[in-house]
């Protein structure tokens, strides 16, 4: 018998539907010959520390570093019986394919039950980009073999590993540190979760430092051949910061007196250069929880969501876990597949349609540039719009349109930057005029140039001018301004962050080597890390912004650099990657890390923390002193007089900032 293990119940309905097994049985169904079952997510766990021992139930120093000798896992409760039902199909197998989400996490979904089952025959691996029948069929006849695939299982075996040890060990550590000084929550430590927080912390750390400076700017209203049009003053060399903005007052002022008294300006100099900008490639995951988050105002959690149900359920789109946003070269030939199922998708577009060029090759098509997944397209069947809520539409016609782009002209336009000499002082006009509008009719966006505030001049178009022309001065404005705070992160741009990460590495060579890697996290875990963060009470949602609360400072300040710092982080996920293609053993990747905790671990026992802790406030319904608990959702103060007295109250960040709204409720004591 042929087992198909699937991911989710969903996914088993599609893959057995194409096989022909239409008998729905208990967690599964059969056909000829062939059965399919599935998880639900992860059917087995990573064992607790108390699973290797009770003395592990109290949380003790003296009990640290926990290095278990043979990790174990165990079926979940929640989800005990679909196992048994997939335990029993494993055990009767001739054959086994995998047939889970075509990624590191899938693999492992898949393969520690296989293991936990004992199961030593030959198994396949299905490998899907795509949930339509046209993609499973064609998955279905190119079955890969399970060597090679198993480097994915110990990728993921290594970081599920890594994460229980830090986690387990680093979190009991210092959270018992910080109740010796104090702090009466727990410190949640993460191998990926506290680097993130701190790119959190450092920003509204910046933004509570920054001292705002006065400085002065001057537009000129200019004119020529009845068009008008806005020039900027050039402030002079020892007036201006790093910047370039003019810091005092009485040499903005002079300049503009000296501006209104010559009445005209004189172009010294004009210099147009043709830009053409490519179309953006389509999306990978995590650029489009950026986007969707810009332009949408969508959680990065939603927008994931969002992607698997376009996937999954309305079959409209391809794999949305994907960390590349190139086309293998071979999807070429799908190319008139695709598009024509766009028409009978949407008929509106037919006009649009009918003038791509269906053999232009973008940069997106590139062989080398893809991994083990491809940007996320279209699928090749149509797909019922009508089906899809609000918010599901929005991002599909966001995919849809960045795949139309691919076959769209560049984007042209030529920028203008003209410089005039007015009396003593020096303007300087920057203007844009499309030439080609290309792929931006189906992207619309604003581009960089396209922004509000300083940059709208950029857009403005210039009459024509030449040198030695003389144009008359309308109004003189002298604007008083003030430098602006670096602003707080939203999801989008902390998903972001966590990519490019990189550039918050100060190491030079570290700095090096981590310019091409993909970051800290995965695509498929980004929104994961940020949503434990923020149910764990240590990010705030303000509107589309996260910011941190005080556990969050509590918790950097009191982790050693080196857990906090995501150049660690992301040389780990580099270790990770090279057992995904098979440079390093899984083994010692995990030896290093044993090492490295138990090492962290001797070198912290005995400290103390210096630890920044909020004042207590007084209990709201008896006045005795309160303590800061940590529940469900997070961090929160709770009387110390509980169980007898049960008053709560939200915690307040350094700026004032509540940490976590919450319904008065009964404290929840932290283990």
């Amino acid at each position: 018998m042929r087992v198909f293990l699937c991911e989710k119940p969903s996914q088993g309905k599609d893959i057995a539907r194409v096989l022909g097994a239409v008998q729905r049985g208990n967690g599964c169904y059969s056909g000829a010959g062939v059965v399919v079952t599935w998880c639900i997510g992860h059917l087995v766990e990573a064992v607790p520390p108390e699973g290797y021992g009770e003395q592990y139930k109290r949380w003790a120093i003296e009990q640290l570093p926990i290095l278990p000798e043979r990790w174990r896992v165990e079926p979940k409760a929640a989800t005990a019986a679909q196992f048994k039902v997939v335990q029993q199909l494993v055990a009767k197998a001739g054959e086994l394919v995998i047939a889970t989400d075509a990624d590191r996490e899938g693999e492992m979904i898949a393969r520690e039950i296989i293991d936990l089952c004992g199961y030593r025959g030959p198994i396949q691996r299905l490998w899907l980009s795509a949930l339509n029948d046209a993609s499973i069929r064609k998955a279905l006849g190119a079955l890969k073999p399970s060597a090679e695939t198993l480097p994915l299982y110990f990728s993921a075996l290594a970081r599920s590993r890594a994460d229980w040890l830090i986690g387990m060990n680093l979190s009991r550590l210092f959270t018992l540190l910080g109740r010796q000084a104090g702090y009466t929550g727990v410190l949640s430590v993460g191998r990926v979760q506290t680097p993130t927080l701190k790119l959190v912390v450092d920003r509204d750390r910046e933004i509570a430092r920054f001292v705002s400076v006065p400085y002065w700017a001057v537009d000129v209203l200019l004119s020529h051949a009845g068009r008008s049009f806005t020039a900027s003053w050039i402030p002079p060399e020892g007036s201006t910061d790093a910047a370039g903005r003019c810091l005092q007052q009485p040499v903005a002022q002079q300049a503009a007196d000296c501006i209104r008294a010559a009445r005209d300006a004189q172009v010294v100099s004009v210099d147009t250069e043709r830009v053409r900008e490519a179309p953006p490639l389509p999306f990978d995951l995590g650029t489009l929880q950026e986007v969707c988050s810009k332009q949408l105002g969508l959680d990065v959690q939603e927008t994931l969501d969002i992607a698997q149900a376009l996937y999954e359920t309305h079959k409209a789109t391809t794999y949305p876990r994907s960390d590349s946003g190139y086309l293998p070269e071979s999807m070429l030939a799908e190319v008139p597949t695709v598009l024509d199922s766009l028409v009978k998708t949407d008929p509106s577009l037919r006009p649009l349609i009918e003038r791509l060029d269906r053999q232009q090759r973008s940069r997106a098509w590139n062989d080398g540039k893809v991994s083990a997944h491809h940007g996320i397209i279209p699928t090749l069947e149509p797909a019922n719009l009508s089906a899809m809520n609000e918010k599901e539409l929005a991002v599909y016609r966001l995919i849809r349109a960045h795949y139309l782009a691919q076959f769209l002209p560049h984007h042209e336009f030529d920028r203008t930057v003209a410089q005039f000499s007015c009396g003593s002082q020096s303007l300087v006009a920057v203007g844009k005029q499309i030439a080609v509008i290309g792929w931006r009719e189906v992207l619309a966006t604003p581009g960089p140039d396209d922004a509000g505030g300083e940059d709208a001049q950029r857009s403005q178009v210039l009459p024509a001018l030449h040198a030695g022309l003389s144009c008359p001065v309308g109004k003189v404005d002298l604007k008083a301004l003030k430098t602006l705070p670096p602003k707080p992160y939203t999801q989008g741009e902390l998903i972001k962050a966590m990519k490019t990460v990189a550039k918050f590495v100060t190491d030079p060579r570290l700095k090096q080597k981590l310019r091409d890697t993909t970051g800290i996290g995965t695509e498929a875990t980004r929104a994961n890390i940020i949503n434990g963060l923020i149910g764990r009470g240590y990010l705030v949602k303000k509107g589309r912004a996260v910011r941190a609360s005080d556990a969050a400072f509590t918790l950097i300040d009191a982790v050693p650099s080196a857990i906090a710092d995501p150049g660690t982080t992301a040389v780990w996920e580099q270790a990770l990657d090279m057992i995904e293609a098979g440079q390093m053993a899984l083994d010692t990747f995990i030896e290093k890390q044993s090492v490295w905790v138990g090492q962290l671990v001797q070198q912290y026992r005995g400290a103390t923390l210096s630890l920044k802790l909020p004042p207590a406030p007084a209990c709201p319904q008896c006045g005795a002193p309160m303590q800061q608990r940590t529940g469900k959702s997070g961090a929160f103060w709770s009387c110390s007089r509980y169980p007898d007295c049960k008053g709560t109250l939200p915690i307040e960040s350094p700026t004032g900032r509540r940490s976590a709204p919450r319904k008065r409720r009964a404290a929840s004591k932290a283990s």
